[in-house]
C-alpha cells in the first residue's frame, strides 16, 4: 500500500505534464542564473508571452539570446525549456524564452511573425534586465530552429517590427530543417502546404544571401526526423554567399539529444552549449 501511495502521485504529474516539461521539472538546473520575470506579453494573443533569465553576476550590459524551441509548429510550450533558459543565463547571457503561436490555430508565417515581435520587445524592453539590445543572438531547436534562421536569413519579418538588418548578430540552429521541401510529412504540410510558391518563401536554403549574420548549425548524425543532410544544404548555400557558417556533428545522438545535452543531466552527452556559447562569443570579438 506504501507503494501505491508513493505510485499514484506521481503517475498525476506524470499525466499533468508533457514529457518535456517533466523532464523540465526534475531535471538539475544552472545555479548561476535565476528566471527574472515570466509571462510578458509581447502581443495580445494568449500564446505572445515570454519569459526572460538573467546572470546571477551580471556586468549590466549582458549580450542578449532568444532560444526558440520545438515541435512540429503544433506542440511545445516555454514552461518546459527552463534548464535551456538558466543554462544560457549562467553562460552570461539574457535569454528570452517566447511562447508563439502554432498550427492549426495558425499556419506559416505566424509563427515566425511572433519570433519577430519577440525580437522587437527584446530590444525595447532588455535593458531593463541587464541586457545589451546592440548584441543580439537567436538559438532555435527543430522547428524553432527554423524559426530562428529565417529570422536571421530574411530580413522582411524584422523590417515589419520596424528592426534594421543588423539586428541579429548571430544565430545558431539545433537540428534545424533548412531544405524540407517537397512535404513529406504531415507537420509540415498542416504549416506549410497552403503556400503558393513555397521554395522561394519558406525554405531557409533559398532566402539565404550576403546579408546573413554568421550561422551555426549542429545536429546529431542520428537524427532520423530532420535529416542531417539539412546542415550541409545551408551550409553550402550560406558559404557560397560569403556568410560565416560553422557546422558540428555530434556522433551518436538522435534528434532531441542535442538540446537536452543543454542540460546539466545530459551535459556531458556533447558540447552542445559550450560550442554556441563559444560562437557567438567569438562573434562579439570580433566587433
Amino acid at each position: 500500500m506504501k507503494k501505491i501511495a508513493i505510485l499514484v502521485p506521481v503517475l498525476l504529474l506524470i499525466q499533468a505534464c508533457t514529457v518535456q516539461t517533466l523532464f523540465d521539472n526534475l531535471g538539475a538546473k544552472d545555479q548561476e542564473s535565476r528566471r527574472a520575470t515570466r509571462d510578458v506579453s509581447f502581443g495580445d494573443h494568449r500564446l505572445q508571452k515570454l519569459d526572460v533569465y538573467v546572470p546571477l553576476n551580471s556586468t549590466g550590459k549582458d549580450p542578449v539570446l532568444m532560444f526558440i524551441y520545438g515541435g512540429s509548429w503544433k506542440n511545445g510550450d516555454k514552461d518546459g525549456y527552463d534548464f535551456a533558459g538558466r543554462a544560457f543565463a549562467a553562460r552570461g547571457f539574457v535569454t528570452v524564452i517566447a511562447d508563439y503561436r502554432k498550427v492549426p490555430e495558425v499556419v506559416f508565417p505566424s509563427f515566425v511573425e511572433d519570433g519577430a515581435a519577440a525580437v522587437k520587445w527584446i530590444n525595447d524592453n532588455v535593458k531593463d534586465y541587464g541586457g545589451d539590445p546592440e548584441r543580439i543572438y537567436l538559438v532555435g531547436h527543430s522547428a524553432g530552429a527554423y524559426n530562428a534562421i529565417m529570422l536571421a536569413l530574411d530580413a522582411d519579418y524584422l523590417a515589419a517590427q520596424g528592426l534594421g538588418e543588423g539586428t541579429i548578430d548571430g544565430a545558431a540552429g539545433i537540428a534545424g530543417p533548412y531544405d524540407f521541401y517537397p512535404w513529406d510529412v504531415q507537420s509540415t504540410v498542416d504549416a506549410f502546404g497552403h503556400v503558393e510558391n513555397p521554395v522561394e518563401v519558406t525554405q531557409p536554403i533559398a532566402i539565404a544571401d550576403a546579408n546573413a549574420p554568421p550561422l551555426l548549425l549542429v545536429t546529431g548524425t542520428e537524427d532520423t526526423t530532420v535529416k542531417p543532410r539539412n546542415i550541409g544544404a545551408l551550409e553550402a548555400v550560406a558559404k557560397a554567399n560569403g556568410t560565416r557558417v560553422e557546422t558540428r556533428f555530434y556522433e551518436g545522438l538522435d534528434h532531441i539529444e542535442p538540446v537536452t545535452a543543454l542540460s546539466i543531466t545530459f551535459r556531458k552527452k556533447a558540447p552542445v552549449l559550450a560550442d554556441i556559447d563559444n560562437f557567438f562569443k567569438s562573434i562579439d570579438a570580433e566587433k
